[in-house]
C-alpha cells in the first residue's frame, strides 16, 4: 500500500470534534445533575452514595475548567498526530479513546433511559469523526495494527485524562479565593 498524506483534518480535527462534543457537556452538565441525579439515585439504590454525591455536585464553572484542561491534553494529542503525519502513538490513543468514550456516552443513555450530557455528539461527531479518521489513517498506511490492549489503552488514557482534568479544576477553582460579595467592596 503506497502511503499518502494525512490531511490536517485528519489530526487537528480530532481536537476539532472534541471541542464540538465538550461544548454540548459544558453547556449541559450542570442543569442535567440537577434534575436527574435524585431520579437516578431512586432509581439505581445499589450504586454506591459517592458516586451519586460526586454527580449531584457539579459545578458548571469547575466543570468548564476540567473541560479547558482535557482541552489541553485533547489539543496536544492532535498537535503530535499533525507533527508526525498521524503516526503518533499518542494520537492515535487519543483517537481510540475519543471514539471509545463516544460508544459510552450511548451505552449511557442507554443505562439511564434518557439524554445524558454529551449523547447528542457522541452518534453525529464523535463516533463518525473517529471512524473516519481511522479510515485515513489506515488508507493512508500509518493506523498501527488495533488490538484489544489497544481499546484498553485508548480508554485508559480518556479515563486517566478525565480524572486528572477533573482533579486539577479542584485545585484551580478551589483555590481561588471567593468573589467578594457587595460588603466587602471597598468605596
Amino acid at each position: 500500500m503506497t502511503a499518502s498524506p494525512i490531511p490536517p483534518a485528519v489530526t487537528l480535527g480530532l481536537l476539532a470534534a472534541w471541542a464540538v462534543h465538550d461544548l454540548e457537556e459544558v453547556a449541559t452538565m450542570e442543569r442535567w445533575s440537577r434534575a436527574r441525579v435524585p431520579v437516578l439515585r431512586a432509581r439505581h439504590p445499589e450504586v454506591p452514595d459517592q458516586v451519586w454525591r460526586i454527580l449531584g455536585s457539579v459545578n458548571g464553572r469547575e466543570f468548564a475548567t476540567a473541560v479547558a484542561v482535557m482541552g489541553a491534553v485533547v489539543a496536544a494529542a492532535a498537535a503530535d498526530g499533525h507533527r508526525t503525519g498521524g503516526r503518533s502513538g499518542f494520537y492515535q490513543a487519543a483517537l481510540n479513546g475519543f471514539g471509545l468514550h463516544g460508544l459510552v456516552h450511548l451505552a449511557q443513555a442507554a443505562a439511564t433511559r434518557g439524554y445524558t450530557p454529551g449523547v447528542v455528539t457522541s452518534p453525529l461527531v464523535v463516533v463518525p469523526f473517529t471512524l473516519w479518521a481511522r479510515g485515513r489513517l489506515r488508507r493512508s498506511g500509518v493506523l498501527r495494527p488495533t488490538r484489544a490492549r489497544h481499546a484498553v489503552q485508548g480508554l485508559a488514557l480518556a479515563a486517566a485524562a478525565t480524572a486528572a482534568s477533573h482533579a486539577a479544576a479542584r485545585l484551580v477553582r478551589r483555590g481561588r479565593p471567593a468573589r467578594p460579595g457587595p460588603a466587602a467592596v471597598r468605596v
